[in-house]
């Protein structure tokens, strides 16, 4: 099964090269692939071949993306399209990466697959536009995902450099979701596509909509308390509410309060995920 991945060394990309089997996967990064660039997009696809396109290459900046909305669009809407385009016209089954950031936070259940996204920021809008536009083609899977931590700059990464330079943190306390590893996600990845193109498990009527997320949920500040406690640093930490934090930062994209995925339904194929405490241990034994 010939593989093609975009954003190959963004932190899923990265993971998934441990994953996917090597002879059958080629890794394209931005440099190598510029998704906003049709005519390109549908040349390197159709010389690669693919049955499977995993498209996780996004702008996925929350705050840089609502300040500067037509780049957002340009990567994560039109590059999108340009990656469906391209599937379409190679029979190639496309996996969107989508976000937990679709859903405005209003719930106070997790959020199932079914349930209708209403994005707050331009990051959670464009990565909706990019699901409306996938569906759009024959053959699909998408995955939301949330709080990703592996290779390469994330939340975790920033706690333990800025607990090095400031004796106090101040961490929002008021934002519950699901942080997830990488590599737990690019394992579950695998398995799903493993059962999408050998068995007929997966709904049809679907449309192959998932979450993958490490178990059990998180507010930022819990989070970043796990990540001091597992590291054994010595710093200080305070809780802050977004209110709070968005006087400190006024440019920084709204976000849902509540962005916890449900993870029943791939349970049910028999991809099981371990609690994301579990998971942030092992990657920091990695650092």
């Amino acid at each position: 099964m010939r593989i093609l991945v975009t954003g190959g060394k963004g932190q899923l990309g990265l993971a998934l090269q441990e994953v996917l089997p090597k002879q059958e996967s080629v890794f394209l990064d931005k440099n190598e692939l510029d998704i906003t660039e049709t005519e390109k997009v549908i040349q390197q696809i159709n010389d690669v071949r693919p049955e499977i396109v995993i498209h996780t290459a996004a702008y996925t900046d929350v705050d840089g993306c609502e300040a500067n909305p037509d780049l957002a669009y340009r990567v994560n809407v039109l590059g999108t399209k340009n990656i469906a385009l391209a599937c379409q016209k190679m029979k190639a089954t496309c996996v969107f990466i989508s976000s937990d950031y679709v859903f405005d936070g209003k719930k106070k259940t997790p959020y199932q697959e079914e349930d209708s996204p209403h994005p707050l920021s331009v990051y959670g809008k464009t990565k909706w536009e990019g699901e409306k536009i996938i569906q759009r083609i024959p053959h699909f899977l998408i995955v939301r995902t949330a709080w990703l931590f592996g290779q390469g700059e994330n939340f975790v990464q920033k706690i333990i450099q800025l607990s090095q330079k400031q004796k106090e943190l101040k961490v929002v306390n008021d934002q519950i979701g699901c942080p997830t590893y990488a590599l737990d996600l690019a394992h579950a990845l695998w398995k799903l596509i493993l059962i999408y193109t050998s068995t007929n498990q997966l709904p049809k009527n679907k449309k192959g909509i998932y979450h993958i997320i490490n178990l059990g949920s998180s507010s930022w500040y819990d989070f970043a308390r796990e990540i001091i406690k597992e590291s054994r640093l010595q710093v200080k930490i305070s809780p802050i509410s977004s209110l709070e934090w968005r006087k400190i930062k006024p440019k920084s994209a709204p976000r849902p309060s509540y962005s916890v995925l449900d993870g029943q339904k791939i349970a049910q194929l028999g991809i099981k995920m371990r609690p994301w405490q579990q998971a942030l241990k092992e990657y920091l034994s990695t650092l």
